[in-house]
């Protein structure tokens, strides 16, 4: 797993650790149902309208997935289809949302997307907030809090 984000952010270096260091003690499934968690948490910051059909099949998929009634090729192409629908927002808002569901998606293909997807969540917090490093700094405090309701 990644120790360096994937993308660019503005973020708390210590509490970002603290979440990388739950993340690697945490079981697949359970990082799964923790990432979707996280973009659920994130939904409603968007001006933009989102399209939450995708949204709601991509987290379907992700949840027929950790009952053995998907397969990973199934994940992923949920997830490509969320990405597909944020490379249409107008708004860095938006597609930042989006690219956190489809993150979150696609846990179920590998666990290292789940803190694609936290960072995800902290570059859409930092967006809305205008780099307010004590919202973002909320933001991970909740992420780290959630995950442990996990373990």
């Amino acid at each position: 797993m990644s120790e360096k984000p994937k993308i660019k952010i503005l973020d708390n270096p210590e509490l970002r650790q603290k979440l990388l260091d739950l993340v690697k003690t945490t079981a697949h499934i359970d990082l799964a149902n923790w990432a979707i968690s996280c973009a659920e948490h994130i939904l409603n910051l968007s001006s933009e309208k989102i399209n939450s059909e995708v949204v709601a099949s991509g987290f379907e998929t992700n949840r027929l997935w950790q009952d053995n009634k998907a397969t990973v090729h199934q994940v992923r192409q949920a997830g490509f289809k969320v990405h597909e629908e944020a490379r249409k927002c107008t708004t860095e808002v938006g597609k930042n949302i989006l690219r956190t569901v489809g993150q979150a998606v696609a846990v179920g293909h590998m666990q290292e997307h789940a803190m694609v997807c936290s960072d995800y969540a902290i570059k859409t917090v930092q967006l809305y907030s205008s780099n307010d490093l004590e919202k973002i700094t909320a933001e991970r405090e909740w992420q780290i809090n959630e995950l442990t309701k996990y373990q």
